[in-house]
């Protein structure tokens, strides 16, 4: 499974709950006990915590992004092998987490396990994701970089729409699913982590860190080194509009929260 920063994570996900009528099917008022798999640096957890009085427990495998997070209790464990008896929690729950596995269903599989209710997964598709800027060259350049990232990566990040099925295949019922755009918007005044974006790309950084799976998918070294000189003029131009307060960008990334009821005995 790939691994991901505490600070790409709260970046990614920065004000993604601003909105939550998306987890309604939830019924998040009437839980009692909640697990989080996959809870990263906690973004997920924290709404489990505000819209409910249930002990919310918290999961990843990695222990240095639990420190992250505020919950009930945080356990360092596998998505797939749940440290927790059958039926310990009345809503099993995920955040981006079953695009990185390359068995989703086994997951599934195991959230039903351990829930006596619910089971749900909030999961992208990363494959739509749209890209809207003053610099002319970056949706493109974006678009590049990620289908050939995409490619690379091995497991189906645009599995979000067809979430429902890998719920079906696990022998969830009365499955639904319900479709959240996640927009992050950079305009002036800009805060710090946009300016901090906007050097990572003046110095292509970001694409050396995904070079061996943009390699992955197919970019060659040459391509590569074209594509990142592009990025880093980019970058420039970017970090130039800021300097004017004239640089804007939207990026919109289609969530789709897929939730799916224990069947009884």
């Amino acid at each position: 499974m790939r691994r991901f920063s505490a600070d790409y994570l709260e970046e990614t996900r920065r004000g993604m709950w601003a909105e939550r009528g998306a987890l309604d099917a939830l019924e998040l008022g009437s839980r009692e006990r909640i697990l989080d798999v996959g809870c990263g640096t906690g973004e997920l957890t924290a709404v489990f915590r505000e819209e409910s009085d249930a002990d919310v427990f918290a999961l990843d495998a990695d222990a240095d992004l639990l420190g992250h997070v505020d919950a009930d209790a945080r356990v360092v464990g596998d998505a797939t092998r749940l440290p927790f008896r059958e039926d310990a929690c009345d809503l099993v729950a995920c955040q981006a987490l079953l695009i990185n596995l390359p068995d989703p269903v086994a997951a599934v599989r195991e959230f039903a396990r351990v829930s006596s209710d619910l089971v749900a997964a909030v999961e992208p598709n990363n494959a739509a994701v749209t890209v809207e800027s003053t610099v002319e060259s970056e949706p493109p350049l974006a678009a590049r970089a990620r289908e050939a990232y995409i490619a690379g990566v091995g497991t189906d990040v645009s599995l979000g729409a067809d979430a429902a099925d890998c719920f079906e295949d696990a022998g969830l019922v009365d499955v639904s699913t319900t479709e959240y755009e996640h927009v992050q918007a950079v305009e002036p005044p800009y805060g710090d982590g946009a300016l901090e974006a906007a050097a990572r790309k003046a110095t292509g950084e970001r694409l050396a860190e995904q070079r061996p799976t943009l390699a992955a998918g197919g970019l060659t070294s040459e391509a590569y080194d074209a594509l990142r000189a592009e990025w880093r003029e980019m970058g420039r131009e970017v970090v130039a509009q800021m300097r004017e307060d004239d640089y804007e960008r939207v990026e919109t990334v289609p969530f789709y929260v897929t939730v799916g009821r224990v069947p009884d005995e």
